[in-house]
């Protein structure tokens, strides 16, 4: 099932988010605390994780011919990005991007 938007309540207000043509909104991932070898990182050493969880999607992009062309990408994948891919937004204490699907350069498959 393709959701074409993400529903919340921010301060007792429902709120949708709904990502508009080729547009993807994602959920990053949390970022491990601690290395294999039981080290801890603390959080001024930590970079963001370019790893995500896609929780909507766009209808897809319109083409030359003023057809909609429908994502590749759908709700539940796995994504990697880019470093500097998207627009970052913060909803009830969660990072999300919005971004365009050509930001995301693979989807995680788990083996």
């Amino acid at each position: 099932m393709t959701k074409f938007c993400f529903k919340l309540i921010i301060r007792g207000k429902f709120m949708e988010v709904r990502p508009l043509h080729d547009r993807v909104l994602v959920e990053r991932l949390e970022q491990e605390q601690k290395t294999a070898s039981g080290i801890i990182i603390p959080d001024t050493a930590q970079e963001k994780p370019m790893q995500g969880r896609v929780v909507a999607v766009g209808k897809g992009s319109i083409d030359e011919k003023g057809q909609v062309r429908p994502l590749d990408v759908k709700v539940g994948d796995k994504v990697m990005f880019a470093k500097w891919g998207g627009t970052e937004i913060k909803l009830e204490g969660k990072e999300y991007l919005i971004m365009k699907e050509s930001d995301i350069l693979a989807i995680i498959d788990a083996a």
